[in-house]
């Protein structure tokens, strides 16, 4: 392994084929998006972009989770501490738009639950694949801010306006399965199935021509780069969300697991 990924903390790598780079998520606690798991995601793809030793990537999580959100410390920090609110907003900015830039494919392995930071990074995989009980949630409205990060990026593009807003407006799971027949995810397999299918996918990209991957790749990106105004517009939205009283009493919730009671006509 080169030493550029030695400083990684909240990430492992390992290398199932001599091309293929296999990221994961590992924190010890369902590999929520703390911290400094959410600054390593958005590091990440600059460094396998100018790995030469790399051609495609799988991304997972460690144990039976993908990820299970944003830690809520982290949360908590972003609601009370405008520098923290402010680096958060960054980061957030740079894992989307870094995956998208990233010329090397990426192939995303999920199982368990996939949600927040995590779930960016796997929805804008270039192959997607979930267990068919993967529990696939966006999470946002339900903590009491907008559904930033990649949702408004990438949701209506996969599965229609009309499931996306079903699922981001209402906070709605859906699980593997479903996430492929809709057109969601690329593929859902039994668990046992889903680490060799990914390695799999991820070594013909690997073997392949490369110049005519990654040229493809830029080229259907255009489709994500092209709605970066509509990305920006919703990050903006839920960082501003940070500053205002649904997301408290959305925190509440969850950490006294409860059903939220949203203050009535907050919205301007």
């Amino acid at each position: 392994m080169t030493d550029m990924y030695a400083r990684y903390t909240r990430l492992r790598f390992d290398r199932p084929h001599p091309k293929v780079l296999r990221v994961t998520m590992d924190n010890g606690r369902m590999n929520t998006a703390d911290a400094a798991l959410h600054a390593e995601l958005a590091d990440i793809w600059r460094d396998v972009d100018r790995d030469p030793t790399v051609n495609a990537v799988v991304l997972t999580g460690a144990g039976t989770v993908f990820s299970a959100g944003g830690d809520f410390a982290m949360i908590q920090n972003d609601i009370a501490d405008f520098d923290g609110r402010a680096r958060r907003w960054r980061e957030a900015r740079d894992i989307v738009y870094n995956l998208i830039n990233c010329s090397k494919p990426v192939v995303s392995a999920m199982r368990g639950v996939a949600v927040g930071a995590g779930l960016v990074c796997g929805m804008l995989a270039d192959i997607s694949i979930a267990t068919k009980d993967c529990r696939i949630i966006d999470g946002h409205t339900r903590l009491g801010v907008a559904a930033g990060d990649h949702a408004a990026i990438i949701w209506p593009l996969l599965c229609g306006m009309a499931k996306a807003k079903y699922y981001l407006l209402l906070c709605e799971q859906v699980l593997g399965a479903e996430a492929e027949r809709i057109g969601l995810i690329s593929l859902a397999v039994e668990d046992a199935e889903l680490d060799a299918k990914a390695v799999e996918l991820a070594t013909r990209l690997a073997e392949g021509a490369q110049s005519a991957i990654r040229w493809t790749k830029y080229a259907l990106n255009n489709w994500l780069r092209a709605m970066g105004p509509t990305f920006d517009a919703s990050l903006a939205l839920e960082f501003l969300g940070f500053t205002g009283p649904e997301v408290k009493e959305g925190l509440a919730a969850h950490l006294e697991k409860r059903r939220p009671a949203f203050p009535p006509d907050t919205a301007v």
